[in-house]
Order: structure tokens, then C-alpha cells, then sequence
């Protein structure tokens, strides 16, 4: 056995890791391999990650975060967590606009893999990405920025087309958001108003254990500025102010979560973790997500609705959020605003590649693309079709990498 991920689910199929403590041995390192696969917080779920050979990781280069002049770039290291990262962008007085739920991720896997938070207005992680800066299979360092022909395969890049040394953001002046939760929500019959719930606030996730046609909480959070300060309205949509911190996995004790029912500091609020604290135990549970365009999504939760029987006995909780769309080719907003259905599952791999095998078909009808680093069954070359770009970003993956030292047979399934 080899390496394992964050889940445990996954074997990275090697015990060989190489971690370069400068650029200049990342370069070499490059440069006298044969086949490398980067890993960062090892939180991918899916083969996307796995390598028969060598992992890459550049969690011991230097750390540091630099804020340009006027305030409206950040420069981070492409191997340091979400949380790490914010607080220092937080400091220097900016802020990102959106966050995923976890602030353990690395930032480079987030931004290749296409992970996103949550409102109507917030593109995902990679949408705020300015520049790239990688080591590319000749073993060159080079900047690819906003503008040059090859960025939007450089950004979400599931890793093919090299090591991510530091990413250029584009920053915010900081801010403060009030995060509240409400119990036992109704959304319209089958879900007819989720598009208005959704929007309702500037980052909303909606909670469904499918038990029932009401989700089980909302979780809402708002800008001081759009209204964050004051006091919270006893109900919404027929739910019930919590009077206590939640867990998103009801019955969980919610130690490790952001503070509820106060407003605080950004990066202390949009993600639904604290980065001290594991969100759970190693290998307690599986993830899958599948995101739709975002005018479909109403009739995708109906259809999911319909099958329920199906995946209630396998769910702990499940989340949807919605998303402004970006141009990133293989990002899975790409070219659409989209709202994500996402499934935290028990840990039994076959039970869940078994609901997914009926799953998604369901929710093909309805152009869903799958979340690269989770959980899915859908053969990569059947979910290239759901990517118009996808021409494009192999041609790029090929030209900059010719002999394929960073694919996998992933990768290569997915390019042809």
C-alpha cells in the first residue's frame, strides 16, 4: 500500500515523495523524473490524485504572503492551507471574496480542482486569479497571467500542466460577515423557491439530511455592510433561529465550527471550520458533489428528491450552494452560474459508487459536471463532453507537457 488520502479512500499507488525545500531543487526535481503527481492536503477523494510513481509535495518551500502596493493583488505559496493564508491576507487589511467550507485545503488544489463557496455573486476560488506561477515539465519557472493565451488551462489545471509555486489574487479591503443558522427550513414545495432562498443572503448553504422535504438548517451569512449587524429576524422561511452552534452533520458536536449568531472577521466566518480544529476523523466520510446550471437546479432537486430512499441511508448531510460562473475551461462553473448539490456520505466506498451509478444519470439530464476531487462513477471521457473547452485545455496540457510528467491515466482518460 502505498500513500493514502486525507479519506483514506484513495491509494496514491507510491510511498515516493519528494518535498523540495527551495525552487531551485523543485526545478531539479522536475527536471530528473519520469512521472510526478503533485499533492498538497490530500483532501481529493478521487483517482485525480493517484500516481504510480512519484508525489510532489511543496509544503517545505519558504512561506510568505506579499500584498502589493495598492491593495489590490496578494501573492500567496500554492502549497500553504486556506486558513494560513487568510489570516495573513487578513492582517495586511484585504480579504478574498468567497472561501471554501474548509480553510485545512491547500490553496493550489482548491484553485485546480475548481473548489468554490457559496453565493450568488461569488465565483469560484479560481475566479479570483490573477497569475500562476509554476515549474513546467522542462523544469522552468514561468508566470502565466490573466490575459496570456494558456491562462484559463493554467488556473483549474488538475495538476497537469505543472508544479503551482505561488498564485496572484485578486483582493478585497477586508470585511466582516455575521453567520446565522436556522433550523428546519422550508424552501417551496419540491424545492420551487430555491433559486430566491439561495440568493437570499451573500453566502447561503442549505442543509438536507433528506428525511423530509424541509432542509434541516440554513446556514446564512451576511456582509456588515448589506446588514450583517443587525440583529437576525427570529425565523425564515418557516425555520427557527438556532439557539446554538451547529454542526452541518446534525447530532455533531460543533466545537470545530466558525462562530454562529455573531459577526467577525471574514476568513472567521465564510468557512464553515476552524482550521484548528479537524472537521472530522480520518476516514469518517466520503464526498461527492455534482453542480448543475444554476436554472435547472430547482427541477435537479426535485429529481433527487425522487430517489431519496435511495440516498438517505448512505448520507450524513448534504449542502446546496450556488455560484456565480468564471471562465476557466475545466473549472465546472465554467461559462454558467451553477449551484452545487453535495453529498457527505457514510465511509462505504462500493454502497455509494452504487447510489452514484444511478445518481448520475439522473442528474446528467440536467448538464451536471461532478467535482474533479470527489467521489464519482462517470467514466472522465464521458464527463469531457460536459466541458466545450475541453479541446483546448488538452492541446495546452500537451504542448507544455509532452511526455506527460505530470498527467496520470486520470488525466489521460479525461484528454484522450
Amino acid at each position: 500500500m502505498g500513500q493514502l488520502n486525507w479519506a483514506a479512500n484513495v491509494d496514491y499507488g507510491t510511498d515516493r515523495v519528494l518535498r523540495p525545500t527551495s525552487v531551485g531543487e523543485l526545478q531539479e526535481a522536475v527536471r530528473h523524473s519520469r512521472k510526478l503527481r503533485l499533492v498538497g492536503s490530500r483532501h481529493s477523494f478521487s483517482t485525480l490524485v493517484s500516481t504510480p510513481d512519484t508525489l510532489l509535495s511543496l509544503a517545505d518551500l519558504p512561506v510568505s504572503v506579499e500584498v502589493s502596493a495598492d491593495g489590490r493583488t496578494a501573492t500567496v505559496p500554492g502549497a500553504a492551507t486556506f486558513g494560513a493564508v487568510t489570516a495573513a491576507l487578513n492582517e495586511h487589511g484585504v480579504a478574498l471574496p468567497a472561501l471554501a467550507s474548509l480553510p485545512h485545503i491547500s490553496v493550489a488544489g482548491a484553485v485546480a480542482t475548481g473548489t468554490h463557496g457559496s453565493g450568488d455573486a461569488a465565483q469560484p476560488l479560481a475566479g479570483s486569479v490573477a497569475a500562476v506561477e509554476l515549474v513546467q515539465a522542462d523544469g522552468e519557472l514561468v508566470t502565466v497571467r490573466r490575459g496570456d493565451p494558456d491562462f484559463h488551462a493554467c488556473v483549474v489545471s488538475l495538476g497537469a500542466v505543472g508544479a503551482v509555486v505561488r498564485l496572484t489574487f485578486d483582493v478585497v479591503p477586508a470585511y466582516d460577515v455575521r453567520q446565522d443558522v436556522y433550523d428546519e427550513v422550508h424552501v417551496g414545495p419540491y424545492g420551487d423557491d430555491l433559486l430566491d432562498a439561495l440568493g437570499s443572503a451573500y453566502s447561503v448553504s442549505l442543509f438536507s439530511t433528506f428525511g423530509s422535504d424541509r432542509f434541516a438548517m440554513a446556514w446564512l451569512k451576511r456582509r456588515a455592510e448589506d446588514g450583517g449587524f443587525e440583529a437576525p429576524a427570529p425565523h425564515w422561511r418557516d425555520g427557527v433561529l438556532a439557539d446554538g452552534a451547529r454542526h452541518p452533520v446534525p447530532g455533531q458536536p460543533p466545537m470545530g465550527t466558525t462562530r454562529q449568531s455573531t459577526a467577525g472577521p471574514w476568513h472567521e466566518r465564510l468557512p464553515h471550520f476552524r482550521l484548528d480544529v479537524p472537521p472530522s476523523s480520518r476516514g469518517a466520510e466520503l464526498q461527492s458533489e455534482l453542480l448543475v446550471p444554476r436554472q435547472h437546479a430547482p427541477a435537479a432537486w426535485r429529481a433527487l428528491l425522487e430517489v431519496r430512499d435511495l440516498i438517505a441511508p448512505l448520507l450524513q448531510i448534504s449542502e446546496v450552494r450556488s455560484m456565480a460562473g468564471d471562465d476557466h475551461w475545466l473549472s465546472p462553473a465554467y461559462g454558467r452560474d451553477t449551484v452545487g448539490f453535495h453529498f457527505t456520505w457514510v465511509p462505504d466506498q462500493p454502497a455509494v459508487e452504487r447510489a452514484l451509478a444511478v445518481i448520475e444519470p439522473l442528474m446528467a439530464e440536467f448538464d451536471a459536471r461532478p467535482h474533479w476531487g470527489k467521489v464519482f462513477v462517470t467514466d472522465p471521457r464521458e464527463v469531457g463532453r460536459h466541458y466545450p473547452r475541453l479541446g483546448d485545455f488538452a492541446a495546452v496540457v500537451r504542448r507544455r507537457d509532452p511526455l506527460g510528467l505530470f498527467r496520470n491515466a486520470f488525466v489521460d482518460r479525461l484528454i484522450g
